[in-house]
């Protein structure tokens, strides 16, 4: 006897190198776990509970690896800028971009960050999404930073998902630092990183020209290694300062965005397990033209995952459903590829090898979807053909 049963589904279990389909199929639980997955005709017993799915399709419940939902206003006018011709960068470098969203975010109670990013995770959420990190890096202090990781856990406890968390403090220099960017990671290292790892799951850095330097991120990383968390990158985005290998040196868990990482890089990345995580949403809107190189990945065997990267001023997207379809389209990624990045790949991106697949023994998240075939969740733009959630064996 098994607790619950989901049958007349199709399944993309993502098992093997594709997606795994199991047409005709079921799914098994006892508890929290997958205790059965295969074809309904072989499916050995009964459940104390039965869903007929009616036709839909089920895929592992999606897993969006980088976001940085808590964070206060917004960045609408340097939008407006932007049309005008100024690019992000130079915004940047006038103390705009990130710092504009650290006074807003600085302003801003806890109950006030919960309210606001609490509609953007829903919204990910109803797209079947079941697992999701959240960054802070927009407070660059100690009391902002740990206010955005209780919030981010708070939004965990308020809702059925699970909620990973980075920290994210290396993510620019605050003003009072300015001109002093060494003095300000060393701030990082000594005061912020200690005072924040018992809320932290992983530490995230930004490694480029307009952040922090390759030695500055290696300090970074060897203070995380030594409280024992786990790293993450914000490499190589406007330029190649070696990110991705900095990355795998460290058995970083991932490095994102990559746009201007090279061929050696990406052999590193490959060879230490790190994963590449692909924001497709942040390109589109800064209009950024220099796509990472998919074909250096596949050839030198690096696994992809793709994000959302929900923030402020570059990727102001709620949708991770919208990151397949620009992933497709922009990269070329094959639907295949597309939705493996936001489920096992992503998964792997968190360190997380319980979930992103459908296989016996994984804990039971689930994605249902009224489609056609897998490819519809990459070919549609706009529209939301989710049609439930399973998180830990239950019914959200």
């Amino acid at each position: 006897m098994f607790d619950r049963v989901w049958l007349n589904a199709s399944l993309a279990t993502m098992t093997g190198d594709g997606l795994g389909i199991v047409e005709d199929g079921a799914i098994a639980t006892r508890g929290e776990a997958i205790a059965w997955v295969g074809p309904r005709a072989a499916l050995p017993g009964p459940a104390a509970e039965t869903h007929d799915c009616g036709g839909a399709w089920i895929l592992p419940g999606l897993i969006d690896c980088h976001t940085h939902l808590v964070f206060g206003g917004d960045r609408a006018a340097e939008f407006e800028r932007r049309l005008g011709g100024v690019s992000y960068e130079q915004i940047s470098r006038e103390g705009g971009g990130i710092l504009s969203t650290v006074s807003d975010t600085r302003a801003a109670d806890e109950a006030a960050l919960f309210d606001a990013a609490l509609p953007r995770l829903d919204a990910l959420l109803a797209e079947g999404v079941t697992t999701i990190e959240i960054k802070s890096g927009y407070g660059l202090e100690v009391a902002t930073e740990a206010r955005m990781l209780r919030v981010a856990r708070a939004l965990g406890a308020a809702r059925e998902v699970t909620v990973r968390t980075s920290l994210l403090a290396a993510h620019a220099v605050p003003p009072e630092f300015a001109g002093r960017q060494g003095d300000y990671m060393r701030h990082v290292i000594e005061h912020i990183l200690p005072a924040t790892a018992d809320l932290a799951d992983a530490v995230d850095g930004f490694c480029d020209r307009i952040g922090f330097t390759a030695a500055e991120t290696d300090a970074l990383f060897q203070a995380a290694d030594a409280l024992g968390l786990r790293v993450k990158l914000h490499a190589d985005q406007l330029c190649d300062l070696g990110g991705a290998a900095l990355a795998a040196a460290h058995g970083a868990l991932s490095a994102d965005h990559l746009e201007h990482s090279n061929p050696g890089g990406f052999a590193a990345m490959a060879a230490a397990g790190t994963i590449a995580v692909l924001l497709p949403g942040a390109g589109y809107f800064i209009r950024e033209t220099h796509h990472p190189d998919i074909a250096a990945m596949r050839a030198t065997g690096v696994r992809m995952a793709l994000a959302s990267d929900i923030n402020p001023g570059s990727c102001p997207a709620r949708s991770l459903l919208l990151m397949l379809n620009l992933g497709c389209t922009l990269y070329r990624l094959t639907v295949a590829e597309a939705l493996r990045g936001v489920t096992c790949e992503a998964a792997a991106a968190l360190g997380l090898a319980d979930r992103g697949r459908l296989e016996a023994g994984l804990r039971c998240d689930l994605a249902l979807f009224r489609i056609n075939r897998p490819a519809e969740l990459c070919y549609w733009i706009g529209g939301n053909p989710n049609a439930g959630r399973v998180v830990a064996g239950r019914p959200a």
